[in-house]
This record gives structure tokens, C-alpha cells and sequence, in this order.
């Protein structure tokens, strides 16, 4: 009997140090708080003022010139600072972002004390290329020298957007000559940095393999499908290389901090998202929230031609007639600052 009380009693004392401990422990996984950022988003903007070169209103086009305001799909760029005042030259704000640029065999543009050489190129496949309302470029705010700042100067690389052509009668395509002046429309896909370095692009559908350095100023154009009397015909998509100086880059620090020629660094004073009135953004290193700046860019009549009087005056272009482009740059930049 003694026995048997005595294995029971091993029994249980094994049992009871086998048993595991359910003692339950919590860990905390809320992760932390995200950093401030300055974010900055593009607005396109058709009813914005159209600005001149020096930052003045230019809405008065030349006799024989036309234009009209395209639809923009994307934007990028490809250097952004921002800069304290009016004093302050091109590159000694705060440069917070520049895209990776690859060495090329120099080049110059532009005439007589107005030149300048440039030894890289913008590499196209690492530009963000974003449509309206989209978010281009962000930096924790403790990345950001604190400051005030006046102006922000952003150099546009790319635009992409759509226009209203026209068609001469007698005009051919495979399947189809038209009888009649044909109203149409198209996508052009513009590159306007000083030099870029391009693989290949989609213009809208179409791919295009270029495997070069570009200038300023080179496009593809692709027309949308033509359709008559149920049957769509196609227009081949072309490129080409608009002249120096079709691209008007509005600056109006012109007289205290002028910018190098072939550049498309765009200059735009902060404005109060209420009142449209200059502003500033501070920055302190401190902040606990975003600050989102909203890049609001001028299409006014940004897509400018000289005409040909024997076209016709309905507000679309017909290289066809001769019609020929003199500047496809945006009309002017208001950042607006958040609320």
C-alpha cells in the first residue's frame, strides 16, 4: 500500500513539472509614427494666367500665330529647389532632388554671351512621369535645411499631352484620301531638359525606340484612330526636333538670377491657397505633419503655332497646310502652399 501511495505521488509531481506555463505576454507591434514629409503634386491648369519669359502676362499672341490648350496625361522633372529670394542664384537654394544624369560628349546651345555646354544628359528611365493630382516627388522633412523660402524652381523634363489637329482635304493615308478638312486629334510626348538620354517612350500607344541623346525640344506625335463610315484608318506616328528657343521658360527672377540657356527650370513664387497672394514656406525641422505643396502649372495656350493663312481658322493646327510649332513650354508655375 505504501508502495502504490508512493508511485502516485511521483505521478503527479511528474505531470505537474511537465505542465506548460500559459502565461500569455503581449508585444507591441504598432510601428512608429511615419516622418513628416514635403510632398509635392502637379496641377495642370488651363485657366491659370499665361506668363511671358520674365514672369509677365502674355496674352496677346502675334498676328499670324495660333494656339490653343492642350490636355496634359504627364509631367516629370528633373531638378528641384527652392530657393529663399530673389536673390538667390541657380543653385544656391535648397537642391533637394536631381535625377541621375549619364556623361555625354559636350554640347552647346544657344548664341554669343547667352551659350552654354553641357557634358551630361538627363537619363530618361528614371524620371517619374506622373498626370493631374499626381505626387512627383516627397523628402522627409528633416531631410529639408530649415528656412524660409520664397520661390521654388523646378526644371520640367517631359510633358505628354493630347491637342486638336486638322487633316487637309486631299491628304492620303493607306485606305483612304480625304475629300474634306478632317478634324482630329493626337498625342504629343515632348522632351524639353536641356539634353536627354532616351531609350524609348510610349507616345500614347505607340513605342518608340530612339537609343540616343535628344536636345531640347524633341517630340513624337501619334494621331488617334480615324474612323469614317465605320472604318478606322491610321496615321503613322512621326518626330522631329523643334529650333532653340521653342520652349519659353518663364522666369521672372530674369534680372537678379538668370538661368543658363537650354535649361527649363521654371520659377514661381509660393502663393497663400486662399488669397492666390505671395507666401512663404518655413520650414523649421519640427514639424509633426506633411506639408504638400500643389505645383499648379499654366497650359494656357501653351501649345503655340505660326500659321498659315491658307489654313483654316478653327483653332486646330494642320501641318498639312504648313502650320509649323514655335513653343510647346508651360505658360508660368504657382506652388500653393497647404492650407
Amino acid at each position: 500500500m505504501k508502495k502504490l501511495i508512493v508511485l502516485s505521488l511521483i505521478t503527479i509531481i511528474a505531470f505537474t513539472s511537465c505542465k506548460k506555463d500559459t502565461k500569455t505576454t503581449t508585444t507591441n507591434t504598432t510601428p512608429p509614427p511615419a516622418a513628416p514629409m514635403l510632398r509635392f503634386v502637379f496641377k495642370f491648369d488651363s485657366t491659370q494666367v499665361r506668363l511671358g519669359s520674365t514672369g509677365q502676362p502674355d496674352t496677346i499672341l502675334p498676328a499670324n500665330h495660333r494656339a490653343q490648350n492642350p490636355h496634359f496625361n504627364g509631367m516629370s522633372s528633373h531638378y528641384i529647389e527652392l530657393t529663399p529670394n530673389a536673390n538667390t542664384q541657380v543653385g544656391a537654394g535648397t537642391v533637394i532632388y536631381v535625377t541621375p544624369a549619364t556623361p555625354t560628349t559636350a554640347i552647346t546651345v544657344g548664341t554669343g554671351s547667352a551659350q552654354a555646354t553641357y557634358t551630361n544628359a538627363i537619363e530618361f528611365n528614371q524620371e517619374s512621369v506622373v498626370g493631374q493630382g499626381g505626387q512627383f516627388f516627397s523628402i522627409p522633412l528633416s531631410q529639408v535645411t530649415a528656412g524660409t523660402y520664397q520661390y521654388l524652381r523646378i526644371s520640367v523634363a517631359y510633358q505628354n499631352y493630347d491637342i486638336k489637329y486638322g487633316i487637309p482635304a486631299g491628304t492620303t493615308v493607306p485606305g483612304y484620301t480625304f475629300t474634306s478638312n478632317y478634324p482630329a486629334t493626337g498625342t504629343i510626348a515632348s522632351f524639353i531638359g536641356y539634353y536627354t538620354q532616351i531609350g524609348s517612350y510610349t507616345i500614347k500607344t505607340q513605342n518608340v525606340a530612339v537609343n540616343a541623346c535628344k536636345q531640347q525640344g524633341y517630340w513624337g506625335f501619334e494621331s488617334a484612330p480615324i474612323v469614317i463610315g465605320g472604318t478606322s484608318y491610321s496615321v503613322a506616328p512621326s518626330s522631329g526636333q523643334a529650333p532653340q528657343g521653342a520652349t519659353t521658360v518663364v522666369n521672372p527672377l530674369f534680372a537678379t538670377s538668370a538661368i543658363k540657356a537650354g535649361s527649363c527650370l521654371v520659377t514661381g513664387g509660393f502663393v497663400s491657397p486662399t488669397t492666390g497672394l505671395s507666401g512663404l514656406l518655413t520650414i523649421t525641422g519640427h514639424e509633426t505633419s506633411d506639408i504638400v505643396i500643389t505645383v499648379s502649372m499654366s497650359t494656357n495656350k501653351s501649345f503655340e503655332w505660326k500659321y498659315n493663312p491658307s489654313s483654316p481658322n478653327d483653332g486646330r493646327i494642320y501641318p498639312g497646310k504648313g502650320d509649323s510649332v514655335v513653343n510647346m513650354g508651360v505658360r508660368g508655375m504657382k506652388p500653393i502652399l497647404p492650407q
